[in-house]
């Protein structure tokens, strides 16, 4: 597998004037996250101004209103992890922010496929919990799901498009290149897959398969972009994988309920080490089964994957 030894990734992580030490890499992922999340602070600010109180409850507001703040919630809660990176890129490792594996070429292309295995991978697990009985329809208010909630879903795309993106740039634009370059490709895989699984690991409702399969997630998505040699494909994987599982069927996604609209609003049953109980069905195995199928996709493969860049 040429393209896992030498991905166009790593070449671009090599682009600076120095790679950054894994022993540097594994604290700054982190504190980078939590950075981010101190952007939230000026929504809340104005929040406040607005209501005179810290406490909204979502089910109070209108099914727009409810998925406009958690889109803004999303991206002034993740848009600083691109701020963080480039400051880092330019000032330590003296490179340009593209080369974290934003290449200009088949663009469209690239993200567009990357959406469609989103949907088709995360459809995949809710079509397996419902042949085994682990889904079932949720008796919501109508105002919240089906075709009075597509415009709430579609404003909630954008603040999915923003967190999906920041956590791919983060774990397989930066950690995974950074630390393969520098090392072994290898390496670079193993310690995304643990910083992207720890990262996960105070959600709510986490249980150990979850923390599995947060593992293979990253791994799927490490060599989905090894693979490609560019983010654009596994951050519209990211999005659309947490958009639907979230907007479109009503799912937890990593242990938090979706807030808004939902276009079909289910409700798993059963087994937890199915349905992944209070993490969502990324905590079952449903998606333990996907994930590896998908990782043998990926390694087998035998049409190109790779796009000119």
């Amino acid at each position: 597998m040429e393209w896992f030894n030498n991905s166009k990734l790593f070449d671009l992580a090599k682009q600076g004037q120095r790679l950054t030490h894994v022993a540097a890499v594994i604290p700054l992922a982190p504190v980078f996250l939590v950075l981010s999340q101190l952007g939230v602070i000026p929504l809340v600010l104005v929040l406040y101004a607005m209501t005179g109180t810290l406490s909204i409850n979502a089910d109070e507001l209108s099914v727009i209103q409810a998925s406009s703040l958690a889109g803004a919630q999303l991206v002034f809660g993740f848009a600083l992890i691109y701020v963080c990176l480039w400051a880092w890129l330019k000032f330590f490792e003296k490179r340009p922010f593209w080369t974290l594996g934003y290449t200009p070429n088949d663009v469209l292309k690239k993200y567009a496929r990357g959406a469609f295995f989103g949907l088709l991978m995360i459809s995949a697990s809710v079509g397996i919990l419902a042949a085994l009985g682990g889904i079932s329809f949720e008796q919501s208010d109508p105002s919240r799901r089906g075709f009075a909630a597509l415009g709430s879903v579609l404003i909630i795309l954008l603040g999915w498009i923003v967190q999906g993106g920041a956590e791919e740039v983060l774990i397989r634009g930066w950690v995974l290149p950074v630390v393969g370059a520098r090392y072994k490709p290898w390496i670079g895989m193993l310690v995304s897959a643990i910083i992207f699984s720890l990262l996960h690991g105070l959600n709510h409702g986490v249980n150990p398969l979850a923390l599995v399969n947060l593992a293979l997630f990253s791994v799927f998505a490490g060599l989905y972009a090894m693979r490609e040699g560019s983010l654009w494909g596994v951050s519209a994987f990211h999005s659309i994988w947490n958009w639907v599982q979230g907007n479109f069927f009503g799912l937890e996604v990593s242990g938090g309920k979706s807030i808004g609209g939902t276009l079909i609003d289910l409700t798993t049953s059963g087994y937890d080490w199915l349905t992944g109980g209070a993490f969502g069905p990324e905590g079952g195995l449903a998606v333990t089964i996907v994930l590896v199928v998908g990782i043998l996709v990926i390694l087998f493969w035998k049409q190109k994957l790779e796009v000119s860049a």
